[in-house]
């Protein structure tokens, strides 16, 4: 009979790093400010983002030299297409200067601690944001690897009415949300230590019940 050795095997560090981090979100509490970070939308309503926010790309280096070649030969200087703002510091700036429109926030940026205030700020200044579950997505939209979160600072007046309906829904679902503290259900322990506690229980069963023979 062949043996299984797989616990005997030295995974990579990331393989181990992430079993780690898996364990260790079972065995802790986690906090309100983290652990809003594991509801982000369902699929029906990242496609209606991800529909709107696909028209406002920031232009490609050829559209811009274009546009900008347009306006040297003397034509007049038109105003830059509407766009995604992207970078932490970027989107930080206009949320606190009430530029924002709505905050796109990725679910699994590594460290968390890069965005894990980022929602208490937009509640803070009144924007409404939403937290979607991949930052490779989020970065898809402005031409990135990756991105942490992208901004809208304004809408074509025909989007304007998908804009009012999504913010709504974000604001009930995120910003009015009541934060909890913990996952749904409890802690899931280790097994020696479930053991340690059935055997605990059994013993001070078993003292009750000699108790009560007594009495």
């Amino acid at each position: 009979v062949k043996k299984d050795l797989s616990r005997f095997v030295k995974w990579p560090k990331n393989v181990r790093i992430q079993r780690q981090r898996k364990i260790l979100y079972q065995r802790l509490s986690v906090p309100p400010a983290v652990n809003q970070f594991a509801h982000s939308l369902d699929k029906n309503q990242a496609v209606e983002l991800f529909k709107l926010l696909t028209k406002y790309q920031p232009e490609s280096k050829e559209a811009k030299a274009a546009r900008l070649e347009g306006v040297a030969k003397g034509a007049d200087r038109p105003a830059p297409p509407m766009a995604l703002k992207f970078g932490l510091k970027h989107v930080t700036s206009l949320v606190e200067e009430k530029k924002a429109k709505l905050v796109v926030i990725a679910s699994d940026v590594n460290p968390i601690e890069l965005v894990v205030w980022m929602p208490a700020l937009c509640r803070k200044m009144g924007i409404p944001y939403c937290i979607v579950k991949s930052c490779a997505r989020v970065g898809a939209l402005v031409g990135q690897k990756t991105a942490t979160c992208v901004a809208l600072t304004g809408v074509k007046k025909e989007d304007e009415n998908t804009l009012r309906t999504l913010t709504q829904n974000f604001e009930e679902q995120f910003t009015l949300n009541k934060l909890k503290w913990t996952r749904e259900g409890k802690p899931v322990m280790g097994m020696k230590t479930q053991m340690r506690l059935k055997k605990r229980q059994e013993q001070v069963e078993a003292e009750l019940a000699k108790r009560m023979k007594s009495v």
